[in-house]
C-alpha cells in the first residue's frame, strides 16, 4: 500500500500537472473542434437539402399552373393508385416516363390536364396542395426530410407546391464523423499525455539529479557539487547557481572551521598558565571555583578543538583494535562519584577496525555521561551480534524522555535538569560521541536502556 504523503508527493508533481494540463487544453481544444465541425457539417447537409427541396418545388411550379383541381371521381381503367397516403385536399404531383406529361393524383380524387386525360403517381416527394392546406407533417416528417413550398396559381384557384428532400444521407455522414471522432479524439488525448509526461520527464531529469546531489551533501562534504546539464537553458542557469552557492557556503564553513580550531588551540595554553598558577596559588574557596571553572575551559576548548578536527574531513588512521579491552580501559578512566559503582560485561575478541584515540573519546564522553546520571551503577557492555560490534552504556538514572532522545545529539544541548554549574559539559560530548561513531561507519543512539552504539565487525 503506497503511503499517503507518496502519494500526495506523486498527486503535487510538476510532471504529473504539467502532463494534466496540456491534456485538459488539448481535450478541450479537441472537444470545441469536435463541436465546430459537427455543426458546420449539419448546416452544410440541411442546407443543400434545403436549396436542393427549394429547386425541385420551383421546377413544378410551371406544370402545376397547367392543371385543374377537379371534384374525386374514380380512377380510370389502368390507372395506379397513388402509394403514399396524403391528408384531405392534397394531391401529388408527379413525373411520368421520358416524354409524358406531369399529372397530380390525390387521395380521395383526381387531378387531370386540361385535355382531361389522367395520370399515374410516380413522384412522391413533391406535393400540390391548396393554399389553406399548409400542414405537411405527416408527408415530410419533421427532421427527417427538408421541405420547400412554392404559391401557385392553378385553374382551380391558388395552391401550393411542395418538395421534399431525404436526410437520411446527412445523417449517415453525421453517423460516420461520429465513428471517427469517438476513438479518435481519447486516442489523440492518449498520445498527448504519453508525450507530455515523457517530455516533461525528460526536461525535469536534470533537476531530479540536482535535487539528488543536493540532498546528499552534509557538512563534511560541502566540495562536492550538482551536475550542470549542456542544455544551456534555466535548468542549467539553475545547476550553475547552486554550485555557486555551495561554493560560498564551503568557504565559509571552511572559514568557521578554521577559526574554532585556531581558537581552541590558542586557548589551551593561556588557560593551561592560568590552572597552574591557581594550583600554585593558596587554596582557598575561591581558588577551587575558579580551578573548577578552568577544568571547564579547558574541557570546552578540548571538545571545541576534536570538532574542528571532525568537521574538517580528516582521514581516518584506523587500525585493527579490541572494542572490549578499549571500554574497559576508558571506562575506567572515567570521572567517578564514589556512591556510582561501575559493572562490566565485556565480550571478548570483538575486533574491529578503527582510531583509537577517537574510540578512547566515544567510551569516555559516554561513561562521564553515564556516571553523571546515574543513581548507584553504570554498566558498559560489549558484543559481537551478527555482523556488528555493539557498545552499550546504562545507568540507573531518570533517563531521556522519548521526544527528546534525538536533541540530545545537537551540539550544545542540555536537559533542562542538566544545566546546573555542577554537572558540567557544555553540551558536546554526545554530539562528539556521535560523530566519531559515524566516522566509523557506525550508529549511536538512545534506547530505553542508554546508549547503545555499533560498528561494523572486522572479518580479515
Amino acid at each position: 500500500m503506497i503511503p499517503l504523503w507518496k502519494a500526495s508527493a506523486a498527486l503535487s508533481s510538476v510532471r504529473l500537472r504539467a502532463t494534466a494540463a496540456a491534456t485538459l487544453v488539448v481535450a478541450l481544444a479537441l472537444g470545441l473542434a469536435a463541436l465546430a465541425l459537427v455543426t458546420v457539417l449539419r448546416g452544410t447537409l440541411e442546407s443543400n437539402a434545403d436549396a436542393e427541396a427549394t429547386r425541385k418545388a420551383v421546377a413544378a411550379a410551371p406544370y402545376a399552373e397547367r392543371l385543374d383541381l377537379i371534384p374525386a371521381t374514380p380512377l380510370s381503367p389502368g390507372v395506379k393508385a397513388p402509394e403514399e397516403a396524403l391528408g384531405e385536399g392534397s394531391v401529388a404531383l408527379t413525373k411520368q416516363a421520358q416524354g409524358e406529361p406531369l399529372a397530380i393524383v390525390g387521395k380521395s380524387g383526381t387531378v387531370q390536364l386540361r385535355d382531361g386525360t389522367t395520370a399515374t403517381v410516380a413522384d412522391p416527394d413533391v406535393l400540390l396542395t391548396d393554399d389553406k392546406s399548409a400542414s405537411t407533417t405527416e408527408w415530410a416528417a419533421p427532421r427527417k426530410y427538408a421541405v420547400a413550398g412554392v404559391k401557385v396559381a392553378t385553374a382551380g384557384g391558388p395552391a401550393m407546391v411542395w418538395s421534399r428532400v431525404p436526410l437520411e444521407g446527412t445523417e449517415k455522414a453525421l453517423q460516420t464523423l461520429y465513428g471517427a471522432l469517438l476513438p479518435g479524439v481519447p486516442a489523440v488525448l492518449l498520445v498527448v499525455a504519453g508525450m507530455t509526461w515523457f517530455s516533461v520527464g525528460r526536461a525535469l531529469a536534470p533537476v531530479a539529479a540536482i535535487r539528488a546531489k543536493v540532498a546528499d551533501i552534509t557538512a563534511r562534504d560541502l566540495h562536492q557539487r550538482v551536475p550542470v546539464p549542456g542544455s544551456k537553458d534555466e535548468i542549467a542557469a539553475l545547476a550553475s547557481t547552486v554550485n555557486g552557492t555551495l561554493d560560498r557556503l564551503e568557504t565559509a564553513v571552511d572559514t568557521h572551521k578554521r577559526f574554532v580550531a585556531d581558537a581552541a588551540h590558542e586557548l589551551r595554553s593561556p588557560i593551561a598558565t592560568l590552572r597552574a598558577r591557581l594550583e600554585l596559588a593558596e587554596p582557598s574557596e575561591l581558588t577551587r571555583e575558579a580551578l573548577a571553572d578552568v577544568e571547564r575551559l579547558q574541557s570546552l576548548a578540548a571538545d571545541l578543538l576534536i570538532l574542528a578536527k571532525l568537521d574538517a574531513g580528516e582521514p581516518l588512521r584506523a587500525a585493527e583494535l579490541d572494542l572490549g579491552q578499549v571500554a574497559a580501559e576508558e571506562s575506567v578512566r572515567a570521572r567517578r562519584r564514589p556512591e556510582v559503582r561501575l559493572e562490566l560485561d565485556i565480550e571478548p575478541d570483538v575486533v574491529m577496525k578503527g582510531s583509537r584515540a577517537h574510540l578512547d573519546r566515544l567510551v569516555t564522553n559516554l561513561a562521564d555521561n553515564a556516571v553523571r546520571h546515574a543513581a548507584s551503577a553504570v554498566r558498559v557492555r560489549v558484543r559481537a551480534e551478527e555482523d556488528q560490534a555493539v557498545l552499550e552504556v546504562q545507568d540507573d538514572g531518570p533517563g531521556i524522555p522519548r521526544e527528546q532522545r534525538e536533541a540530545v545529539f545537537a551540539r550544545f544541548t542540555r536537559l533542562d535538569e542538566a544545566r546546573a554549574r555542577d554537572a558540567g559539559g557544555a553540551g558536546l560530548g554526545l554530539p562528539i560521541a556521535r560523530d566519531i561513531a559515524h566516522l566509523h561507519g557506525g550508529t549511536l543512539m538512545y534506547e530505553d536502556s542508554g546508549f547503545i552504539a555499533k560498528f561494523p565487525l572486522n572479518h580479515s
